[in-house]
């Protein structure tokens, strides 16, 4: 397999060659000048993953504590770009794309840490990480009572954040504002308007055809971890994750997250039975990785060293996860290597793998749906998010309002908080305005699919398992620009229209319906 960089040495314009993205030596100077910055936020980003995967319980006092501190110094430290960056907003005629957008996203930067005061940032941190453990416990004994006092200071501090930051119509495009740059509340409002109607018509064909089946005798499988360990390694090699760049750990809810383009990693989780849910959480993840492990080498330790947006990171992985990781061409490429360490499934056919991959089957999980019915989940959680930031509904409310909607959308209801409102690790954090780019992802998922087979066979050239050809499609389209755009401008640049859900609908009759 070849590893990301060989992908980049063949491109003309990526890392190897002699080109270089920023020539102006005011951004010159000012990137050096970042690089402090950028060690506290990776910094930061070492102690969030462990939380997740090491941190003992009792640490989250003291974590929490540490976290604040370092959000204070980040402030701090980005203050200090505040005359440069003025100077160079003089010239902004005189400066190429890159050098743009390390401006841009300074900007950005600079409203954040100008209008939101150090003792709100220091609160944030401490009830995130302190909110993160009791939701884990609460979690695990379907306990939302003893979430919620911790979900209503986080809202509090939220609702703070927003008046801090300031919005025009309605307090959530303050904060869908830190995950979508310029994306407003109308904007997501017309997304769903136009997907949600023409799932729930896919959806319901899909039901009355009966060609995909809502259940699997491979669900009641139990499998040994250990063996289901080598699945997701063997998997990352097939997928050709570069063993000296990339790791996996385990953890409660999967997530990747980047220290450097050279030291990327991803968790997953391991429940007994139901081997997909591990699998394609590998593979969900992994698409992340690749994004951070393709973005040009040359921006690393600038402003503009990450991806575009949430929502655009969110297509990497449902790309690799749907489009890619379940399609015919897949199972096959992957089936020889399932049934050498699942014995279990020497009993099972291709037709049979596929089948249980693609199951369409409206559940209670958001992470365990299936392609067609997860935007209704994403929905769900975006409303909610709506009306308890316009204070239209209380925390008190959300477990009935929750289980009332998610019978309306997909017929089922939680029978517990913990198949309910407890299931996403996300509030905890105070991530509001997150929810809706899982969608946003999918849709871009969706033009990824009507684009790059334009330009190549899809299905031969997974089923020949050599990635590197999508990778470079990607890397063209997307992964090499990092935050160089806005998600609005790189999805014309990349596609040549607007977010269109459309793409994704396509997709979804090719696949089920025709």
């Amino acid at each position: 397999m070849s590893s990301q960089k060989t992908v980049h040495k063949k491109k003309g314009e990526g890392p190897g060659s002699k080109k270089e993205l920023f020539t102006n030596k005011a951004i010159l100077k000012l990137n050096e000048k970042y690089k402090p910055f950028w060690a506290l936020k990776k910094s930061e980003a070492v102690l969030e993953w462990d939380v997740e995967v090491n941190m003992p319980e009792k640490g989250a006092s003291s974590r929490g504590f540490a976290m604040s501190q370092l959000a204070l110094l980040d402030q701090i430290h980005i203050a200090d770009l505040y005359p440069a960056l003025d100077n160079i907003r003089k010239m902004q005629n005189g400066l190429n794309d890159y050098e743009k957008g390390v401006v841009r996203v300074l900007e950005f930067w600079r409203r954040y840490y100008t209008r939101i005061p150090p003792g709100l940032l220091e609160e944030e941190k401490k009830v995130a990480v302190e909110g993160t453990v009791v939701w884990r416990e609460a979690r695990k004994k379907s306990d939302y009572k003893s979430f919620r006092p911790y979900l209503e200071r986080m809202l509090e501090i939220k609702l703070k954040e927003a008046d801090k930051l300031g919005y025009k119509d309605h307090p959530y495009n303050a904060l869908l504002n830190l995950y979508e740059e310029e994306l407003t509340v109308q904007d997501i409002d017309q997304m769903f308007s136009r997907l949600i109607p023409k799932l729930k018509i896919v959806l319901q064909k899909v039901k009355s055809e009966g060609r995909f089946p809502s259940s699997h005798n491979l669900e009641k499988e139990t499998y040994d971890q250990q063996a289901l360990v080598k699945v997701n390694k063997r998997l990352a090699e097939i997928l050709g994750m570069p063993k000296d760049r990339f790791r996996m750990d385990i953890s409660t809810h999967p997530f990747m997250t980047s220290f450097s383009r050279d030291d990327v990693r991803i968790t997953t989780r391991y429940e007994g039975k139901d081997f997909a849910r591990s699998t394609f959480g590998t593979v969900h993840e992994s698409g992340h990785a690749i994004y951070e492990l393709q973005i040009d080498e040359k921006l690393e330790y600038s402003p503009i060293d990450g991806a575009a947006s949430t929502g655009f990171h969110e297509s990497q992985s449902r790309f690799w996860e749907n489009i890619v990781g379940r399609s015919r061409a897949f199972v096959s490429l992957t089936s020889p290597m399932l049934r050498e360490e699942l014995k279990f499934l020497t009993k099972y056919s291709d037709d049979d793998l596929y089948y249980y991959f693609n199951m369409v089957k409206p559940s209670l999980i958001r992470v365990e749906a299936d392609e067609l019915t997860y935007n209704f989940h994403t929905a769900l959680r975006y409303d909610l998010e709506k009306r308890l930031l316009s204070q239209k509904i209380e925390a008190s409310e959300l477990p009935s309002i929750w289980n009332d909607t998610m019978e309306e959308y997909l017929g089922v209801r939680p029978k517990t908080d913990a198949e309910g409102v407890l299931q996403d690790v996300h509030w905890s954090q105070g991530m509001f305005g997150y929810f809706p780019t899982y969608s946003l992802g999918n849709v871009i998922s969706g033009m990824i699919w009507h684009n790059i087979r334009k330009d190549m066979d899809l299905e031969k050239t997974i089923r020949h398992g050599d990635f590197s050809p999508i990778k470079a499609w990607l890397y063209e389209r997307i992964h090499n620009y990092g935050a160089t755009y806005t998600p609005k401008e790189l999805v014309t640049k990349s596609f040549g229209e607007s977010f269109n859900p459309d793409r994704l609908i396509e997709y979804f009759e090719s696949k089920y319906l025709s």
